[in-house]
């Protein structure tokens, strides 16, 4: 099925920051998963990186709340594997024409990522209306996404790649802009010492960058 657009769009506009997640650490995922509920991010989006990414899943989408996606997804066992562990979406850094494909058997929608019109108009012609911009500083960042706006205004982003709190806000101003993905909510050393509660400090903040 082409992507469902409305289903998307109610978990992308639940908050402005999705975190995107790489942990291997399964006894970490639960307290992780937790903070960030706690602080205003329910949409997590948990990597395809990592020997134990979909036993991280699993775990965090037993949090009350949190809405757990699958991301670096890129092939059809990614998908049955993601759905298999419980994920609500899908997000995927290219969307090559045989992803596509697979993701037309998958009853969990995907966020395709693009990184030009080309793609953005390939990606429109398959049924879809919600698009990740990847990587977005790399590319240009906020400008781009601007310049996006004109031509292609049935086109709505979710910008990943680079983006800290100040760029987020900036990408947030644009009106083909639905939310950011990041990584800045989790920093390595906070992981790493298990400061949840600065993590749920820093969720916090990132929920009230929308405005």
């Amino acid at each position: 099925m082409p992507q469902d657009a409305n289903a998307i769009r109610s978990i992308l506009s639940l908050a402005p920051v999705v975190p995107v997640i790489i942990l291997d650490d399964v006894s970490q995922a639960r307290p992780l998963a937790e903070a960030l509920v706690a602080g205003g991010l329910p949409v997590l989006e948990v990597t395809l990186r990592t020997p134990n990414a979909l036993k991280v899943m699993e775990e965090m989408a037993k949090v009350t709340g949190a809405i757990v996606g699958s991301g670096t997804v890129r092939h059809a066992a990614h998908m049955k594997a993601s759905v298999d562990a419980g994920c609500r979406f899908m997000v995927s850094p290219g969307a090559s024409p045989r992803l596509l494909d697979a993701a037309d058997d998958v009853a969990i929608p995907l966020l395709p990522g693009i990184g030009t019109p080309t793609e953005a108009m390939a990606a429109a012609e398959r049924g879809y209306s919600f698009l990740k911009f990847f990587p977005a500083e790399a590319l240009g960042g906020a400008p781009v996404l601007k310049a996006f706006a004109s031509p292609l205004p049935d086109i709505t982003f979710c910008p990943t790649g680079g983006i800290d709190p100040a760029k987020a806000k900036t990408y947030l101003s644009l009106p083909n802009v639905i939310c950011v993905g990041g990584s800045w909510i989790m920093p390595a050393d906070a992981l790493a010492s298990g400061d949840f509660a600065r993590i749920e400090a820093l969720a916090k903040e990132a929920s009230a960058l929308r405005g």
